[in-house]
Order: C-alpha cells, then sequence, then structure tokens
C-alpha cells in the first residue's frame, strides 16, 4: 500500500497476502484483552476506560471479546466493576461477549448483569490449581461442572479454559494425556468450546500436534477447540500455524500484548492481537479486523496504562508512522 506525502510517494507497511493452500480461509480471532490483559495490572484501569478500550476494539473489526470475570473482588480487584462495566456497554448483537466466572455465585452475578456466554477454568496441573484457584485439579472440575451444568440449562455458551497445558513452572512436563482427559471431562459436562492454554509459553509445534491429537483421540472435534499461547519463548506464532495446519480457527490474543499470569514465574504476556492478525492477513486469512485501527486502540491503552506495548507489529508500525 503506498501513500503519498509531500507529492512522494511513501510505502505504508501491511502484509502481503499470500494464501497458502490447506490453510482455513477465515479465524475468529478472541480478545481477551479487556479481561485477561487488564486483570495482570498493577493498578486499577477506570470503569470509563474499559469501556471506551473495548469499543475502540469493536469498531476495528474484532467480533469475539472477552470483556471481564466476575471473581470476587478480593481476588482481582482490577475487574471488581464487571457488573458496572457491562451495564456501560451498548455493543452490536454481532459481537460475541463473553465473561469469565469461578462458580456459581459468579454465574448468578454474570447473569444479572446480563451475560451470553461465559467461561470456565480449571488447571491441567496440581500446584497451579492452587496457588491460582485455590483447589485441586478435581474440585477445581467440580466447580466448572457446577457453572457450566446451570448455564447450559439456560441455553447459554460455555467456553472451558485449561491453563498450563504445555508446562507448568513448579511440576515442569505436563501429560498430553493428562491435558485431554480434563478436555473430555470438561465436554461432557456440557462445555461448548474450549481453550487451550500454553500459559507459559514454553510449547513448541510438536508439542501442539500431539495435543490436538490426543484430544481427537477423546472425540473431540478440532471445531470446538481455541488455543491460547504467549509469547515467553518466542514460538506462539509458529505454534499458531502449527494450529492452523490441521484445522483450529479460533485463536486468543491480547490487543497490543497485555497481559500476564500473576501466579505463573515467568510468564510473559499474551499474544499480541496485532502480531497474530499480521501473519494471518499475510497467509491470505480474513479476520474482518482492520490492523490500523486495533493498532490505535493499543497504543491508546497503552497510555492509559502507563507502559509501551511488547507488540512487534505495533511498535513497527508505529516507527513506519514516525519516519
Amino acid at each position: 500500500m503506498t501513500e503519498t506525502v509531500a507529492g512522494s510517494p511513501v510505502w505504508k507497511p501491511a502484509p502481503h497476502r499470500v494464501p497458502t493452500p490447506g490453510l482455513p480461509t477465515s479465524v475468529r480471532v478472541y480478545e481477551v484483552g479487556p479481561r485477561d490483559g487488564l486483570q495482570a495490572e498493577t493498578k486499577v484501569i477506570p470503569t470509563e476506560t474499559k469501556v471506551e478500550f473495548i469499543e475502540r476494539l469493536v469498531a476495528a473489526g474484532l467480533r469475539t471479546v472477552e470483556l471481564t470475570s466476575f471473581v470476587s473482588p478480593r481476588w482481582i480487584p482490577q475487574l471488581a466493576d464487571a457488573a458496572d462495566l457491562m451495564g456501560r456497554l451498548n455493543l452490536p448483537d454481532s459481537v460475541r461477549t463473553v465473561v469469565l466466572v469461578p462458580n456459581l455465585t459468579g454465574l448468578e452475578r454474570a447473569l444479572a448483569a446480563g451475560a451470553t456466554e461465559v467461561a470456565v477454568f480449571v488447571s491441567a496441573t496440581e500446584e497451579f490449581a492452587k496457588r491460582n484457584l485455590n483447589n485441586t485439579v478435581d474440585g477445581a472440575l467440580a466447580a466448572a461442572t457446577e457453572v457450566t451444568e446451570s448455564a447450559r440449562a439456560l441455553e447459554l455458551p460455555v467456553r472451558g479454559y485449561i491453563s498450563m497445558c504445555f508446562g507448568d513452572p513448579w511440576e515442569g512436563a505436563v501429560s498430553v494425556e493428562r491435558v485431554a482427559d480434563i478436555a473430555k471431562a470438561l465436554v461432557d459436562s456440557g462445555a461448548t468450546s474450549l481453550s487451550l492454554g500454553d500459559t507459559i509459553g514454553v510449547a513448541t509445534p510438536g508439542h501442539v500436534l500431539a495435543l490436538l491429537g490426543a484430544i481427537r483421540e477423546r472425540g473431540i472435534g478440532t471445531e470446538m477447540i481455541a488455543m491460547h499461547f504467549h509469547d515467553t519463548y518466542g514460538q506462539a506464532l509458529s505454534n499458531v500455524y502449527t494450529s492452523l495446519t490441521v484445522g483450529v480457527t479460533e485463536f486468543d490474543s491480547a490487543a497490543g500484548g497485555l497481559g500476564r499470569c500473576p501466579y505463573a514465574k515467568g510468564a510473559t504476556g499474551n499474544l499480541a492481537t496485532e502480531d497474530l492478525v499480521w501473519m494471518l492477513h499475510g497467509l491470505g486469512i480474513n479476520t474482518g479486523i482492520d490492523l490500523d485501527a486495533l493498532t490505535d486502540a493499543s497504543t491508546w491503552m497503552a497510555e492509559h496504562i502507563g507502559h509501551t506495548s511488547p507488540s512487534r507489529v505495533v511498535n513497527a508500525l508505529r516507527a513506519a508512522q514516525r519516519t
């Protein structure tokens, strides 16, 4: 793409679309920045800022956004305004909105606030379940099952998150069979989709294929699966590409690379939505997202939280604008 500046043509950086045979033609980007990203911030972000952030993301073309979490404010004070936030939003019906709920009390609060889709959260490892959920793996599954069954009785979709799918900083390697068994338990409880989380960013392409293969062996179709990668070791986009080759069409990411898990030692931020979209568009895969508008939204939010975005695409596009 070229623009004219002072009479001279200037190339505006954009991914060159080269469709790749065998890959999906479209992908759903599941934006987690407003929830998973902002909950990791040390300071509390004003509700009106969160509302505008979400509205900017939707205006940029994102059609799936995880808004907040109805967890106890004692655990995550950054999201204590969950009900107030939802009351202030007026998003198009075409936008899929999701809220995270930890238990039946959280579900009740979410329903009262008008939630139309919920997510539950479990861990593949005992130590992380203890530190993050104050529970055991089996206890977290039981709590998730209660929420799922109640939500499905009301015909609400339920997304099941599994964290620590590829490695745990305390327990080390995690068996793909263990993760697949937990995935099967969530599906049996009624979960309508699953997000497999590489919470500390240690996954590699072969490991991704092995896990997805074990999931398929449990009778769980790829259409139910989303992948949630972190870029701690620089592997996130290669893992996305690998997932695409076997038909995964939903990926979690955070605008500007917001977020990290405060309970996981060494974990860095989520895969940046801009970095994901740049690669997907370059592969000729449709996302419906305006990359420039998304970058503007991330830059705007970075100014409000007081630190720069780690996204390479955001920083490269900003640098190109200054030249």
